[in-house]
C-alpha cells in the first residue's frame, strides 16, 4: 500500500502506516511483566530455506533481510536482569551498545511491524513471544525518557536532539503499528503519555538542545519536526500543529545555508544531506502539505547539482565529498538497489524534477528487483549496526523514483553538464564559507576556501572534471589524499584559507599563517598553481585512474594500472580513450605516482593514485586537457 496526505491525515488510526488486518486475538492484552515474572519464551529462528524471495512485493523486498536478523536479535532482549529488563541487547543497532542509549531501543519499531503485518512471508505475524518481548522492550525504552520528554543516547539522563527527534517518528510509528494489531493497549496508553510530552519538549521554540543557535544538524531536527508530524496525527493537538508549523518556517529561515546545502553541524555533508535530512523532510511534507519543504528541497537540488559529478560512461557520480563535515561518501553509482536510504526523498521528484538527477530510474530499480527475486541465494541477514530501521520504516510511504527519459532529461539540465563557461561562486557570509565552481570547455573545477566547518574537510583546489575524460583529479579527506602542498607533514588543505578573486579566472589563496601562498589561473582547457612556501614542501594531486589509461612520465617511465613509480622528470601524460591530460611542473624533479586501495562504483574501475612532486617551496604545475 502506498500512502498519500490525505490517507496520514484522514484520522488518528492504524491506517496512517498500515493496512487494515483482521483482530487481533485474546493474547494481544499481555499482563503486566518484569523480570522476575521469568525468561520470556524466545522467537523462533526461520524454517529452513526461508524466507523465499519470490513471494515479497517489490517494494517490500528491503524487509527481507531484517526478517533474517528478527529472531536473534528478539532474543537479544534483556528479560532476566530487572535493572535492564527490556534492554536490546546484542549491539545490533547504535553505539554505545549501553541500557541508557534510547537509540538501541529503535527497533521497537521493526518488532512492531513484524508483528502487525500478515504477509506470506511473515512467520511472525501476532507471534506471542515476539510480543512479549516487544512489550519488553517498549517497558525499558519508556523508562529511559527523562521528564521533560526528552531521550539519552551517550549518558544516562542526558537531554538529546537525535535521540529524541529520531526517536518520536520510531515511537510514533510502533504505536500505530500496535493499534493497527489491536495490542498491548496499557502500552499504548504509555505510548501516547511519552508521545505528547516528547513532541512538546522537541517543538518548544525556546528549547536550546534542538533549536541551538547557531542551529547545528539539520537532519535531526527535521526527523524530530517528522516524528512529531506524524505524532499529532495519531494523537491530535491543534496548539501543538501551530507550533510544528512555526518549527519548519524556523528550519527554513536557519538551517539551509545561502549556498543551498543544509547545516550538518555547521557545514555541508553530502551524505547527511541527501541519505538523511532529506528523505526525513520529505516524510514531513507528506504528513503537512507545507510548501516551504519544496521551496527548500529545490534550492538544495540546485546546490547538489554543482558537487555531484557525472561519469560520461553513465556509471554514476563522484562527489566533492573533501568538503563533506561529517562524512565520506565520495561517490553513488547510478543504479542503486535495495536497500538504498534515500528511496524516500524521491517524493520529491515530481515537485522538483530536477532532483530526479540524483535517484536510480524506475525501470533501473525494477530491474533490481525482478533480479533480486529470481536469485537462487539464500537472503543474507544484515551485520550488527547495518541495521537502520529507517530503510524499512519509511518502505510504507511508497516512492516516486523518475522515469528512465525524465531522469536523462535532469542530468542533462546540471549546471556544468549544461553550459560549459560559468564561473560560480557560492558564498555563505556567516559561516565564512567560500564554495567556487568554474566551467571552461575543457574542464569544470571546484575549490572551497575560507572557514573550515570540521577537520573532516579539506581546502582549497577539490577536484577537476573533463567532459569526455570524466573525474581526472579528486581530492580526499586525508592529508595524504588531498589536492593541495603539504608541508613539513602538514597540508594547506588542512587550513582554514584567505582566498581574493581578481578576476574569474584567478584566486589568489594563503594559509593564514602565511606559510603557504597560492595563486590559481584557470584557462580555457588548464589549470595552473603557482605555489610559494616558506620551507621546502611536496606538490600533491590525488589522480583518479582507469585501467585503460595509459600513463607515462616525462622521461619515458611507464606508470601500469594499480602499481607505484617514481621517476625524474617534469611532466605526466594521461591517455584516456581520446583525452589527454597532462601535468607538467617548473623543474626536473623525483616525482612519484603512489596507488592506493580506494576505488570508486561498484565496478571499481575507478582508483585513487597520488601524484608527489617535491620542491624548494616554489613550485608551478599546469594540467591541461585535450580531446
Amino acid at each position: 500500500m502506498t500512502l498519500n496526505r490525505r490517507t496520514l491525515l484522514a484520522g488518528a488510526s492504524a491506517a496512517a502506516v498500515a493496512p487494515a488486518l483482521t483482530t487481533l486475538p485474546a493474547h494481544a492484552a499481555l499482563p503486566a511483566r518484569s523480570a522476575a515474572a521469568g525468561p520470556h519464551p524466545l522467537l523462533q529462528p526461520l524454517p529452513a530455506g526461508a524466507p523465499d524471495r519470490r513471494l515479497f512485493a517489490p517494494l517490500e523486498q528491503r524487509f527481507a533481510p531484517y526478517l533474517a536478523i528478527l529472531a536473534p536479535m528478539v532474543n537479544d532482549i534483556v528479560d532476566v536482569d530487572p535493572a535492564t529488563y527490556g534492554f536490546m541487547g546484542g549491539g545490533w543497532w547504535r553505539t554505545p551498545a549501553q541500557p541508557f542509549n534510547a537509540r538501541v531501543q529503535e527497533h521497537v519499531f521493526t518488532l512492531s511491524w513484524f508483528y502487525a503485518n500478515k504477509r506470506a512471508w511473515n512467520p511472525y505475524y501476532r507471534d506471542p513471544a515476539l510480543l512479549g518481548r516487544l512489550d519488553a522492550a517498549l517497558q525499558h525504552y519508556l523508562k529511559l525518557q527523562n521528564p521533560d520528554g526528552s531521550w539519552p543516547e551517550y549518558a544516562p539522563g542526558e537531554r538529546g536532539k537525535a535521540s529524541s527527534g529520531f526517536g518520536l517518528g520510531y515511537l510514533a510509528k510502533t504505536l500505530a503499528n500496535l493499534r493497527q494489531a489491536r495490542a498491548l493497549p496499557a502500552r499504548r496508553t504509555e505510548l501516547e503519555v511519552a508521545l505528547r510530552k516528547g513532541a512538546a519538549w522537541y517543538l518548544d521554540p525556546g528549547n536550546g538542545v534542538v533549536w541551538d543557535d547557531p542551529f547545528q544538524y539539520t537532519n535531526q531536527a527535521v526527523a524530530g519536526v517528522a516524528g512529531s508530524a506524524l505524532s499529532l496525527t495519531l494523537l491530535p493537538d491543534r496548539a501543538l500543529w501551530q507550533r510544528l508549523q512555526e518549527r519548519i518556517r524556523y528550519v527554513a529561515r536557519w538551517a539551509q545555508s545561502p549556498a543551498g546545502f543544509f547545516y550538518d553541524p555547521r557545514g555541508m555533508d553530502i551524505n547527511y544531506n541527501f541519505e538523511v535530512m532529506l528523505p526525513e523532510m520529505a516524510e514531513l511534507r507528506l504528513l503537512t502539505g507545507n510548501p516551504l519543504l519544496v521551496s527548500m528541497t529545490r534550492k538544495f537540488s540546485d546546490w547538489f547539482g554543482y558537487n555531484l559529478l557525472r561519469e560520461p560512461d553513465g556509471s554514476g557520480w563522484l562527489t566533492y565529498y573533501a568538503v563533506s563535515d561529517r562524512t565520506a561518501t565520495a561517490y553513488y553509482d547510478d543504479v542503486i538497489p535495495d536497500p538504498d536510504r534515500t528511496n524516500l526523498g524521491s517524493l520529491f521528484v515530481p515537485a522538483v524534477p530536477e532532483l530526479g538527477a540524483f535517484f536510480t530510474s524506475r525501470e533501473d530499480r525494477a530491474a533490481t528487483r525482478t533480479a533480486w527475486a529470481a536469485d537462487p541465494a539464500s537472503v543474507q541477514p544484515l551485520a550488527k549496526q547495518d541495521t537502520s530501521p529507517r530503510i524499512i520504516a519509511h518502505a510504507p510511504y511508497g516512492e516516486r523514483f523518475p522515469s528512465r527519459s525524465a531522469k536523462r532529461a535532469a542530468i542533462a539540465r546540471i549546471p556544468y553538464l549544461r553550459k560549459d563557461n560559468f564561473t560560480e561562486l557560492r558564498r555563505d557570509e556567516v559561516e565564512n564559507q567560500d564554495y567556487l565552481y568554474v566551467r571552461r570547455p575543457g574542464l569544470y573545477l571546484g575549490a572551497y576556501f575560507g572557514t573550515r566547518a570540521g577537520s573532516a574537510v579539506k581546502a582549497g583546489t577539490g577536484f577537476l572534471w573533463h567532459p569526455q575524460a570524466g573525474t581526472v583529479i579528486h581530492s580526499q579527506q586525508t592529508a595524504t589524499g588531498c589536492w593541495g602542498t603539504v608541508r613539513a607533514g602538514k597540508a594547506d588543505a588542512d587550513s582554514n584559507l584567505v582566498a581574493e578573486y581578481p578576476s574569474k579566472d584567478l584566486v589568489r589563496y594563503r594559509t593564514t599563517d602565511s606559510t603557504v601562498a597560492t595563486e590559481l589561473v584557470v584557462g580555457r582547457a588548464s589549470v595552473t598553481r603557482r605555489v610559494t612556501a616558506t620551507t621546502a614542501a611536496t606538490e600533491q594531486i590525488p589522480l583518479v585512474l582507469q585501467p585503460g589509461d595509459e600513463v607515462v612520465f616525462s622521461d619515458g617511465t611507464l606508470v601500469p594500472y594499480n602499481e607505484s613509480r617514481t621517476a625524474s622528470a617534469d611532466g605526466l601524460v594521461i591517455r584516456r580513450g581520446r583525452t589527454t591530460i597532462s601535468i607538467t611542473w617548473t623543474g626536473i624533479r623525483a616525482a612519484s605516482l603512489v596507488t592506493s586501495t580506494r576505488t570508486y562504483l561498484r565496478d571499481q574501475r575507478r582508483r585513487i593514485h597520488v601524484l608527489r612532486i617535491p620542491h624548494d617551496g616554489t613550485l608551478e604545475t599546469t594540467v591541461r586537457t585535450e580531446a
